[in-house]
């Protein structure tokens, strides 16, 4: 017998640092790579549409597939999607370090953002599925510390190693590290995880197809709203294609989402409502900020990167004892607490000006990062709680979904406000005064948001 809770801790340990690891690689990622823009673009002469396709491919791939690898991982076994994941991700970074053209360049990154979602969509799932339940919130924690973490230090190290050894020094790296993730996984997991090995069902094919159509063309129509004439077309037919797929998916014998589940469990749809709000409300405040540090201030890159890492680090810190916190206290009343001080953060920088001490913008994003850390786990973990371990994949993804959604949404509300007020002139060439105003407008609206996500997610602890 104690042989075999020594095997189940060592295989348990191993899911845990293979879910940390991805976690990291992943984000990792996205945030070391924008600062890598300029060169790539310096290479190939691709031009700005081109080039901003090489971090929105890999993004839009992700959120499109996670959900239908999700279900399928919840049919065929979520260790053996997780493990593919890894490789796929792996191996696209070894051929990224070669790309000779920004044709392959986009393709592999596409590719990659596949491997990605593989991975959204499995290491979550298995890790809760290898703990008890009183441990989720903890190893939760310890996960989403790790994705913040990724957020925080790839600026600075994709800053360096693209200083020092080029854009492609980035792809090697992760390479290198998914090769290592890759051996242990194939090493550590299987045998007495415990882990969710598939259930009996058929992949919902047209509902999978419908699902990515939906997801593609809204992100790509919010995303591109003020910019392509054909986005406000693509949101409509994004909205058409959703009718459809609910249509499709309350007559299916095993449909990729179980839509019934919202209307049954409120506090699932409530809790993923609530993810949707939070990340749409303060999403777009890093480019916000790097537009007042840069353009008001007059600070360069560097500095300003250096001042908003402040809200990645407390969130990378606090995150694990959130969790933990999650499994003695409501998780609901936790991310409830995070998101009032998410609309704190962001209501007292409605009051910002073009001298305020740096000492306050570091307090700020400060709130900003312990109301994400308090939110983030917690609410995590009240989603899962709430459904099946045989829905774990799906559930995870459609929570990621959420996060890639309300992102998007972020983004289109700042393009959207912008272009109004200030039409389609560079920001480089606006009156400071006239960003100012904009910059005040737009947090409005983000508090406003987050406000009534705090109503929301306590609305779930009455359910």
């Amino acid at each position: 017998m104690d042989t075999n809770n020594r095997g189940l801790e060592r295989n348990r340990r191993a899911i845990l640092l293979v879910a940390v690891f991805t976690a990291l690689l992943t984000t990792f990622t996205g945030s070391a790579l924008n600062l890598s823009i300029p060169s790539i673009d310096n290479e190939f002469h691709a031009g700005a549409a081109a080039i901003g396709w090489v971090i929105s491919g890999y993004i839009l791939a992700a959120a499109a597939m996670s959900v239908p690898f999700g279900r399928l991982a919840d049919l065929t076994g979520r260790e053996r999607i997780l493990k593919i994941g890894i490789l796929i991700f792996s191996l696209c970074s070894g051929v990224l370090c070669f790309a000779n053209s920004i044709e392959v360049l986009l393709l592999f990154r596409v590719v990659q953002g596949i491997g990605a979602a593989m991975i959204f969509s499995t290491n979550q799932a298995t890790l809760i599925s290898a703990f008890p339940p009183e441990k989720r919130g903890k190893v939760l924690g310890y996960l989403i510390g790790a994705t913040y973490t990724g957020l925080t230090i790839g600026p600075v190290l994709g800053g360096v190693l693209n200083h020092t050894f080029g854009w492609r020094s980035i792809f090697a790296l992760m390479f290198v590290a998914g090769i290592l993730t890759f051996a242990l996984a194939v090493k550590g997991l299987g045998g007495t995880s415990g882990t969710w090995q598939g259930q009996r069902g058929n992949l919902d094919l047209l509902g999978s197809v419908l699902y990515v159509l939906v997801i593609v063309s809204m992100m790509y129509g919010l995303s591109s709203y003020s910019t392509n004439t054909f986005a406000k077309y693509l949101i409509i037919l994004s909205i058409a294609w959703f009718a459809l797929f609910l249509r499709h998916e309350l007559r299916v014998e095993s449909p990729v989402i179980q839509v019934r589940l919202f209307r049954r469990n409120i506090s699932y749809t409530l809790s993923n409502l609530a993810a949707l709000l939070n990340y749409g409300a303060t999403f777009a405040l890093g480019y916000l900020m790097s537009l007042y540090l840069q353009l008001i201030r007059g600070f360069d890159s560097q500095t300003a990167g250096i001042i908003l890492i402040s809200q990645p680090l407390i969130m990378a810190l606090l995150s694990p004892y959130a969790g933990r916190l999650s499994d003695r206290i409501s998780p609901h009343k936790l991310a409830s607490f995070g998101m009032g001080l998410c609309a704190l953060g962001l209501f007292l920088f409605i009051f910002i000006s073009d001298d305020l001490h740096l000492v306050l913008i570091v307090t700020y994003l400060a709130i900003m990062g312990l109301g994400f850390a308090f939110f983030s786990s917690p609410n995590t973990n009240a989603v899962m709680a709430c459904v099946e371990p045989k829905d774990y994949g799906v559930a995870s993804s459609l929570l990621a979904t959420m996060r890639n959604l309300g992102q998007s949404s972020s983004m289109a509300i700042v393009t959207f406000i912008v272009a109004t007020f200030l039409g389609n002139i560079p920001l480089e060439e606006a009156d400071p005064a006239a960003v100012m105003h904009v910059m005040k407008v737009i947090l409005v609206v983000f508090t406003i948001l987050c406000t009534i996500g705090i109503f929301i997610s306590l609305k779930r602890n009455r359910v």
